[in-house]
């Protein structure tokens, strides 16, 4: 009965939501949610923030000077959250993102404490992001979590999502990945857009 009703719940979570993941994707985040998986990250692109880039007078830890989540974008992170929480998997950690518009993402989310980390900062200025530090920084990140329980959740930016992994996300969509052996990324899910 408990598992009827968590499907049920799910469903309705999802189709609130206008692209539903495949039945093949769903098969992942239920491999998640039993036994103890290792190695998963959720790479997540902050919620929809009007514009592009940054405002000139940008300037960190000052939300004041940068683009920042609208209401829909807010809305947005909280119900994404929300399918996260629906999905049962159990969150190691969350880390965003210094920008404003990033760690309000993952605030929202309501999965945990949230953990700045300059490396998902983002490298919209940056000429070569697929060869940048950060890019390297987080792939090691990502290779160290292969043999740690629990999703690592990380919240950033379109380009830096994109030089990891090749995928190009929606505001406010996740990629699911994991480590090989030999240390190559590898795309497995996603979660849903909100509407």
């Amino acid at each position: 009965m408990r598992k009827l009703v968590l499907t049920l719940v799910t469903a309705l979570l999802v189709s609130l939501l206008p692209t539903t993941t495949s039945a093949n994707e769903q098969t992942i985040w239920e491999k998640l949610q039993s036994g103890n998986p290792k190695g998963y990250v959720l790479l997540m692109r902050h919620a929809y923030a009007p514009g592009g880039g940054d405002p000139a007078n940008f300037k960190l830890g000052d939300c004041t000077t940068q683009r920042n989540l609208s209401a829909k974008g807010r809305k947005d992170a909280a119900e994404i959250g929300s399918w996260l929480k629906s999905q049962q998997v159990k969150v190691l950690r969350v880390e965003s993102s210094r920008w404003c518009r990033a760690n309000e993402t993952a605030k929202l989310l309501d999965l945990g404490k949230v953990r700045l980390n300059k490396n998902l900062d983002s490298l919209f200025q940056v000429a070569d992001p697929v060869n940048n530090i950060q890019t390297a920084r987080i792939k090691q990140r990502i290779i160290k979590h292969r043999q740690k329980s629990g999703l690592l959740v990380m919240v950033g930016h379109f380009v830096n999502v994109a030089a990891l992994t090749g995928v190009s996300l929606d505001s406010g969509e996740g990629v699911l990945v994991k480590a090989n052996k030999q240390g190559a990324l590898k795309v497995l899910g996603y979660s849903p857009v909100p509407k």
